[in-house]
């Protein structure tokens, strides 16, 4: 059974964050009202404290050709360790089929 993760838009949790703060709404209230754990309105709670308006927004960039370069050395470094293999297989006379 497989677990339906919820996501909450940006300006819900500021929103959420914002009245809490002012006391337009207390944390247990909050919770129960839309269904989420004390420790998740925490989190967000510490995230608007030391982040403001600026809390919640996407997550930093990702360099793209580094990335990419990382993924290749990784691919590369997996190809020798499977020839490796195959090889000391053959030597201990295990056939080995590749794959197309």
């Amino acid at each position: 059974m497989s677990v339906m993760r919820r996501t909450f838009a940006r300006e819900f949790k500021l929103d959420l964050c914002q009245k809490v703060k002012l006391g337009q709404c207390s944390k247990s209230a909050a919770c129960r009202e839309h269904s989420f754990s004390p420790s998740l309105l925490e989190k967000w709670l510490v995230q608007y404290e030391s982040k403001g308006q600026a809390a919640f927004s996407d997550a930093a960039p990702v360099d793209l050709d580094r990335r990419v370069k990382e993924l290749e050395a990784s691919l590369g470094r997996a190809h020798l360790e499977n020839e490796f293999l195959r090889e000391a297989l053959g030597k201990l006379g295990i056939p080995v089929k590749r794959q197309p």
